[in-house]
């Protein structure tokens, strides 16, 4: 059975997984403080070979097993908005996104689709949430599906209630504003059980599963 899931998302102690505004110069917005402690070994998802390996490192490699395609908003691949500028933009990460799978990118904007030789194709739709992920599982072909982000996207489907498993990673800090992951969402936790684990630097990471009926 395919399962949609949400991983290594950094939400502050005010709920908040994004700045305001993203540009090209400042591709977190403003929400710099989440991301404090990132040294990007999760982006690939499964390399293994960094040194010693600790709890956060196991779920790291979580991020990439049993994915067999991604959805995403339109400002987790670039900070542009309305119709797409001719600039070449092709995402954040250069010619080798980490990605590998089919990567729908939501928007009400058409974009012919891009490929990469390391199995990426961002593939732009404008669909609603139910919509967005049933043609992200005809193309996982069994396997799961990870709503990447930001946190507008995964509220959404969190909203039709969509979502069967998220990782958080609650970060201590406060930013007072941005773009929060859980306005509108008011009773969510009953429908999840939710597990937790503390550490020293007081990160939590909460894993949330949907109740089955």
């Amino acid at each position: 059975m395919s399962h949609t899931r949400v991983h290594n998302m950094n939400v502050s102690l005010d709920g908040f997984a994004a700045g305001e505004e993203v540009t090209l110069d400042h591709p977190i917005g403003g929400a710099e403080a989440l991301f404090g402690g990132f040294d990007g070994r999760w982006i690939g998802g499964t390399d293994l070979d960094i040194g010693p390996m600790g709890f956060k490192d196991a779920l790291s490699t979580l991020w990439g097993q049993r994915i067999g395609a991604e959805i995403m908003g339109r400002r987790k691949f670039g900070p542009q908005s309305g119709e797409w500028p001719d600039d070449g933009w092709q995402g954040w990460w250069g010619d080798e996104p980490p990605f590998a799978t089919p990567t729908f990118v939501l928007t009400h904007y058409p974009r012919e689709q891009i490929d990469f030789a390391n199995g990426t194709s961002f593939r732009f739709i404008d669909a609603t949430p139910a919509e967005a992920l049933e043609l992200a599982r005809k193309a996982a072909d069994g396997l799961d599906v990870r709503i990447g982000g930001g946190p507008s996207t995964v509220r959404q489907f969190l909203e039709a209630d969509l979502i069967d498993f998220m990782h958080l990673v609650i970060v201590p800090v406060v930013l007072g504003r941005g773009v929060s992951l859980w306005a509108g969402l008011e009773h969510l936790q009953d429908r999840f059980t939710i597990e937790s684990v503390s550490f020293p630097n007081g990160t939590v990471h909460q894993f949330w599963n949907r109740k089955r009926d």
